[in-house]
């Protein structure tokens, strides 16, 4: 910015800068777009491993309209309990609508989770609501996700009470809350979610909560690089899913992956990670 030397000349600089500064600035845009990467240790969804506990690459992109609709994709590599139907893709579908009132922001939305290259009735429609904001040091998000009654959630399998047609619901509720330390680079996330869903699994294998009913947990530490749009991360990843249910969890990688009995895809697990923004 240049230093002006006397009245008459800021004044001048003043009056011819309005036009020339009218000329210059940007209209808003009607449409944004904004993406991220990541690699992470272990892709757990809800508390459970998507990956078998391996490392797995993602990204997704967003597309935003002024008005506040939005869709946008997401999409992650599975191992193990998580390639459902075959799959080794997981790839989100997202459209919703955000607006933010006096400070807090409402999102409402549905995402569709497809495995693309899987077998049939693997897809997974689930609408979401978020309500989020700042209050003093911290952002806090509530939400609720609810899977209406479909197969790929029904109970074909595995329990008792399974059988071939059936469709079932899944409630999931969530808070998370995150927190900068001045100075430091640093943000201090906790996560902590519930889930109530059916306890058996749809035909290829599909379930949004294993094992019925369980809660998850997560605290973390993210360090934003400076003058990097790089984040890497740290965070220990738990749910109360208990021996028992443990097994039933292992069981089912050995029959779907193949792998050796003993993986854990439910125990406490530290997951690190590197991610971008854009």
């Amino acid at each position: 910015m240049k230093t002006l030397l006397t009245l008459s000349a800021a004044l001048f600089g003043a009056l011819a800068a309005v036009p020339a500064a009218a000329q210059d600035a940007e209209p808003p845009k009607a449409f944004t777009v904004s993406g991220s990467a990541a690699l992470v240790s272990d892709y757990r969804f809800r508390g459970v491993s998507q990956t078998n506990e391996d490392f797995a690459v993602q990204g997704g992109l967003t597309l935003a309209h002024e008005s506040g609709f939005y869709i946008g994709t997401w999409g992650s590599n599975l191992a193990g309990w998580g390639t459902f139907g075959g799959s080794n893709m997981e790839l989100d579908l997202i459209g919703g609508f955000k607006k933010d009132f006096n400070g807090t922001a409402l999102d409402i939305g549905v995402t569709t989770y497809v495995y693309p290259g899987g077998a049939t009735k693997t897809t997974v429609v689930e609408p979401y609501a978020k309500v989020s904001g700042t209050f003093g040091p911290a952002a806090l998000t509530a939400g609720v996700a609810y899977a209406p009654a479909q197969e790929s959630l029904g109970n074909w399998s595995n329990t008792p009470e399974s059988r071939a047609g059936d469709k079932e619901d899944n409630l999931y509720l969530w808070v998370d809350a995150a927190g900068a330390i001045p100075d430091t680079g640093l943000t201090v996330k906790g996560h902590i979610g519930f889930s109530d869903g059916n306890p058996g699994l749809g035909p290829n294998g599909t379930s949004l909560a294993p094992t019925g009913k369980y809660a998850d947990w997560l605290v973390g530490v993210d360090y934003v690089v400076p003058g990097t749009p790089l984040t890497l991360g740290v965070a220990y990843v738990d749910t109360n899913i208990g021996a028992a249910e443990s097994a039933y969890l292992q069981n089912l990688i050995v029959q779907k992956a193949g792998s050796k009995f003993g993986d854990q895809i439910a125990d406490s697990q530290v997951v690190f990670s590197i991610s971008a923004a854009f």
